[in-house]
């Protein structure tokens, strides 16, 4: 199935970004604004891309000004990484795919590391607590 740019507004903004267990790539975007035209398409294509492994929203900020307030967001477009309630990255204007690929390849290879070591640590305990 194709993986699909998710509609974020105000009101459930914290149920699909803040509360996700995948980082999830945010696009603040206008319908006015001519650079947002480009970045749309390529939101799409790491939705594709990144399938499973992350999440991508877009955010009207004309209809949502409460969480792009919030976040102190000025101009568009800007796309933020997220993870939990923790800014990763932020991308003011428009920028190539690989720009954003890059960003994100760089932070699943640091989340992949952490779990990495978090297995490895369960399973001493584990072992540990067999042999008790």
């Amino acid at each position: 199935s194709m993986a699909k740019v998710i509609k974020v507004s105000d009101k459930n903004f914290d149920a699909e970004v803040v509360e996700s267990e995948q980082p999830v790539l945010v696009d603040f975007w206008a319908p006015w604004c001519g650079p947002c035209k480009m970045v749309g398409p390529l939101m799409e294509e790491l939705a594709e891309d990144y399938d499973g492994r992350i999440k991508v929203v877009k955010v009207n900020t004309q209809e949502s000004q409460d969480v792009a307030m919030l976040l102190g967001i000025r101009s568009v477009p800007t796309v933020l990484l997220f993870h939990g309630n923790e800014v990763i990255d932020a991308f003011v204007g428009a920028r190539p795919k690989v720009a954003y690929a890059k960003t994100v390849d760089k932070y699943l290879k640091k989340v992949d590391k952490k779990a990495k070591k978090e297995e490895k640590r369960r399973l001493k305990e584990a072992r540990r607590s067999a042999v008790a």
